[in-house]
């Protein structure tokens, strides 16, 4: 089965056949015009070869975009976006019930545990960021949850040398297992913001699990790899226990078109709903889960889920071209990584570069890599590290190593740019992302997961949900300032992400004082899925409407490009090769060929047309008519929709 989206094949066609000017897009449903209006619209491809009808896309009405599949949603009161078409229906449900932007968010969330938990559910962690038009302030919130208070370094190097080639903590079993931090997110946020009953937030996640939730395409093919992973990690040792997960994910496994049912979930989902927060970290579900671990030689206790408790944090801020100010959560997540590489790009002219040119991407790729330097060697939890994590986009830091950056050649090698081996604490380191709106201009940007593949693979009896292998992002270097210790959140991947404007229209300050600048206005609430490639995708996205001048929607369709390789946090300190390590630049195929041959030429490794482009979701304020304008990815099954 092939998922290629038609975008990025097509695009691969304009430069196969080297064409100026080629531009193709394809319709959606909701932009078709009738028939008369069709025919008489001017051709979208001038003077080009015919492509083949059994292969080629269809025709859409000229729009004033370069690219596109599909227009973005405008939406005047509230708007949605989630990987699954069900979820974006529950929040505008759920809003429309009453319930506001936080509302709508988890109880989109709950569903997308269910129908995607591919990516997330109750057994992983959550992170948020809330923009509060009451309070007029910006909200973080660090949904995370820890290692098992029982469990050693030894332990962790133990099972790492049994299955791992004493490398890494196993991926699947108990040794990855963290606490999950996202029941107690939702009640967090829906304490401080919430409007609706939790009970009523809940619902349709529990009718749709009795009842039986439609399962789509891509969600389908990712589904189908739990039992390749699983099953040989249970033969082998490494997973404890399958017998609960093939039962509930794999009995058989969805496949596209099919409804699956989890009452074991909608059980779980029921007594949280109406007992509260407390119930799934002191209550019967929590004593289900520490019996289970009890029972499969696992290390979390009913101890280690009594004394949970995630964190509000104070989002860390950057502007861009003095235009945009991007906000993204601090460490132990990856965050800053995204702020780090646009203050390098600030030094350089990539709107005259071009978008999808080789000098663009080169400066884009370097300032990656150095940023991924600092990643590797520093983010952690701050509460162990003891790393302020605002010394990373300090003033002139990241300019400085912008220096370093020849848009001509990659470096050889990439070092951190501040060594904290010496004294690791300072003195004075797979997912679904959705965002809301709502009408009295909250806006919610929600990231929640459970790592890599659907999990750990355990999931306990009766409750019908996967425990997260957030741990193996562990490092086993005990100077490492991310190593594996008892009751440490560790490194994270996911990041929610929100931008700021400036100069907007109706700007009161410039009204009343034209010299003056006019303040920053929230804008945009939008994440992109992906692991490492999140950062890098958060970039790209920004840059896509800021320097590329992009649409929101076209911003999200636009072909992107990720590197892989370099130093990671789960490497040791020092001592490994990674630093001189080139890595891959991974391309999809909207990219031109012919920047594909000049970056190879420059010394990169490059490969088409596989990249992790993630999974994109976006809204933001139309500031002349103050309606909601959200995007979606169309690589993913989800959409995006207002009213």
């Amino acid at each position: 089965m092939k998922f290629t989206s038609k975008l990025t094949v097509i695009a691969g066609a304009c430069a196969a056949l080297a064409l100026s000017g080629c531009v193709y897009v394809q319709a959606s449903s909701s932009d078709r015009a009738d028939e008369e209006r069709v025919q008489a619209a001017p051709p979208i491809i001038a003077e080009a070869p015919a492509l083949d009808t059994a292969t080629g896309p269809g025709d859409r009405m000229p729009s004033g975009r370069d690219l596109g599949v599909r227009s973005a949603v405008v939406a005047p009161n509230a708007a949605a976006a989630t990987a699954h078409p069900l979820a974006t229906q529950t929040a505008l449900d759920t809003m429309k019930a009453g319930g506001n932007a936080v509302d709508a968010a988890i109880a989109a969330n709950a569903m997308l545990g269910l129908v995607e938990p591919t990516g997330n559910g109750i057994g992983g962690d959550l992170f948020a960021i809330v923009w509060d038009p009451k309070t007029q302030q910006l909200y973080g919130y660090n949904g995370s949850g820890r290692s098992a208070m029982g469990a050693t370094l030894e332990d962790m190097q133990a099972k790492a040398d049994e299955f791992m080639d004493g490398e890494e903590i196993p991926p699947y079993g108990a040794a990855s297992v963290t606490v999950p931090g996202t029941v107690d997110g939702w009640y967090a946020l829906h304490e401080r913001f919430g409007k609706r009953l939790m009970n009523e937030n809940l619902e349709p996640a529990i009718r749709y699990a009795r009842e039986g939730a439609p399962i789509p395409e891509v969600i389908a093919f990712y589904w189908s790899y739990g039992p390749k992973r699983y099953a040989p990690a249970y033969e082998s040792g490494m997973l404890e226990e399958y017998d609960n997960a093939k039962e509930t994910y794999f009995s058989p496994t969805p496949v596209e078109g099919s409804l699956f049912r989890n009452p074991d979930l909608a059980d779980t989902l029921e007594r949280i709903a109406y007992k509260g927060r407390d119930e799934f970290y002191t209550g019967e579900t929590a004593h289900i889960m520490a019996d289970y671990f009890e029972r499969i030689g696992g290390y979390l206790t009913y101890e280690d889920f009594a004394n949970h408790e995630g964190e509000w944090v104070e989002p860390l801020c950057v502007s861009y071209r003095d235009e945009v100010k991007l906000c993204e959560l601090p460490p132990n997540t990856q965050g800053v990584a995204a702020l780090q590489m646009l203050q390098m790009l600030e030094r350089f002219d990539l709107r005259s570069m071009g978008f999808g040119s080789a000098d663009s991407l080169v400066a884009q790729i370097e300032a990656k890599r150095l940023a991924f330097a600092d990643r590797a060697k520093s983010y952690a939890d701050p509460e162990f590290a003891g790393i302020d994590p605002s010394v990373f986009i300090r003033e002139g830091y990241n300019a400085e190593r912008a220096g370093l950056i020849d848009i001509k050649k990659p470096m050889a090698s990439v070092d951190a740019g501040m060594d904290f081996a010496a004294d690791a604490k300072l003195e004075d380191g797979d997912t679904t992302y959705l965002t809301v709106t709502d009408s009295d201009g909250m806006m919610v940007s929600l990231i929640q997961s459970n790592y890599r593949g659907m999990g750990s693979g355990l999931v306990a009896d009766t409750l019908g949900f996967m425990f997260q292998d957030r741990g193996q992002l562990f490092s086993l270097d005990p100077d490492h300032p991310n190593v594996f210790e008892p009751g440490k959140r560790p490194f994270h991947t996911i990041i929610p992400a929100f931008a700021f404007k400036k100069d907007m229209p109706g700007c009161q300050v410039r009204a009343v004082a034209p010299e003056l600048a006019c303040p920053y206005e929230p804008w945009m609430s939008f994440g992109l899925m992906g692991g490492g490639m999140q950062p890098q995708g958060h970039v790209q996205i920004i840059l896509n409407l800021v320097d590329f001048d992009m649409g929101l929607q076209e911003a999200g369709d636009a072909a992107r490009w990720e590197h892989r390789g370099g130093c990671e946090p789960t490497d040791d300190y020092t001592g490994d090769s990674c630093e001189s390590d080139m890595g891959v630049v991974h391309l999809e195929s909207g990219i031109p060929e012919a920047t594909r041959a000049e970056l190879e030429r420059r010394g990169y490794t490059v490969e088409c047309c596989e990249a992790n482009g993630g999974g994109y979701q976006a809204i933001a304020r139309d500031f002349d008519s103050g309606a909601w304008i959200a995007a979606t990815e169309m690589r993913k099954d989800g959409n995006a929709d207002g009213y």
